[in-house]
């Protein structure tokens, strides 16, 4: 592929996930527990349903898969291994045991709490809870493999915390069964209770994280080529490591307390921008916070349309979505 072609595949690209994201936001705006309804962005009560509800939500989901398509970009070019995803240091057990320790204090002192129904805590209590569950497992992680210096160790950390953390919070969830129910809520995931505090949130830590991963994406570059290459180009490779799992777990964390454990999009999205054009993690970091994005949009929309009035569960769609697409893509690599 010429440099021509390089560089017209990436123009390509950026329009088509901007138009698909102008494409999703429209459908988000009307699509509600009705079903698809064009007169609901107009009539009597848009400024209600729309601009309070369906906006935020909208905005908030493509937002959340941006923020995990990033971190999923980070994880796959820190470890050099495209099956990492954004969960892999622990955040997702630390996260899911936070909130399950909220929920199983909750019904023990008497008061049964459901993700559904106290929407306070579930936007004060369990959203800092599930946060700092989120970086308390990255910081286990890190801890156990005495700091960033070693991808291998630092790995197989993380899939111990994860084991550990889990087990944890099953036996919580023994001591106080009443709290199984939002445990399932929150791993399924849910963009339900976005609203613009949470888009306020969510765009403050892309607008951080983003930039600072694409001021690093040289150092995923170099090691592409290796840790020895990396090395003799004069990086100090302990300290950047240790920054990017820094922006890994801000960007997991702050997705993961608002919107639940979404899975697969932060695995598939740096796929799909890879599969489409080859880049520089330059272009691969931003590409695919915007495929995550349209990812997770696209699965909310779904989730919302196809039993309304009902809603799906938008990470049993994402993982329908992702894990079709990399069972479709190993079917055509072993037909190749």
């Amino acid at each position: 592929m010429t440099h021509a072609e390089l560089v017209s595949r990436r123009r390509h690209l950026a329009i088509g996930l901007a138009v698909l994201s102008a494409l999703l936001f429209v459908a988000g705006l009307m699509a509600g527990s009705e079903g698809w309804s064009v007169t609901s962005l107009w009539g009597p009560d848009a400024g209600l349903i729309v601009g309070e509800i369906r906006a935020p939500r909208t905005l908030g989901a493509w937002l959340v898969g941006a923020l995990l398509g990033l971190a999923g970009a980070v994880a796959q070019g820190l470890f050099r291994n495209p099956l990492a995803d954004p969960y892999l240091l622990g955040s997702a057990s630390g996260a899911s045991l936070c909130v399950v320790l909220v929920l199983a204090g909750s019904a023990l002192a008497g008061h049964g709490v459901s993700l559904a129904a106290a929407d306070l805590l579930a936007r004060a209590g369990l959203v800092l809870a599930a946060f700092a569950g989120a970086l308390g497992g990255v910081l286990l992680t890190l801890l156990l493999s005495r700091g960033a210096q070693h991808t291998v160790r630092l790995l197989l950390a993380g899939v111990v915390v994860g084991v550990v953390l889990g087990a944890f919070g099953d036996l919580a969830t023994m001591a106080a069964p009443e709290a199984l129910r939002g445990k399932q809520a929150f791993m399924l995931g849910s963009t339900g209770f976005l609203g613009w505090t949470s888009v306020g949130l969510l765009g403050v830590g892309l607008a951080l994280t983003l930039p600072l991963a694409w001021r690093l994406a040289r150092v995923l570059d170099a090691l592409t080529l290796g840790v020895d290459s990396a090395v003799s180009l004069g990086l100090a490779l302990p300290t950047l490591r240790m920054v990017l799992v820094t922006v890994l777990a801000l960007a997991t964390g702050l997705a993961v307390s608002q919107a639940g454990l979404v899975a697969f999009v932060g695995l598939v999205s740096p796929h799909l921008v890879r599969r489409f054009v080859p880049a520089t993690q330059s272009f691969t970091l931003v590409a695919s916070a915007a495929a995550g994005g349209c990812l997770l949009l696209a699965a909310d929309v779904l989730a919302r349309s196809l039993i309304a009035p009902q809603e799906l569960p938008v990470g049993v769609l994402t993982a329908v979505l992702g894990g079709g697409y990399l069972l479709w893509l190993l079917h055509r690599r072993g037909m190749a």
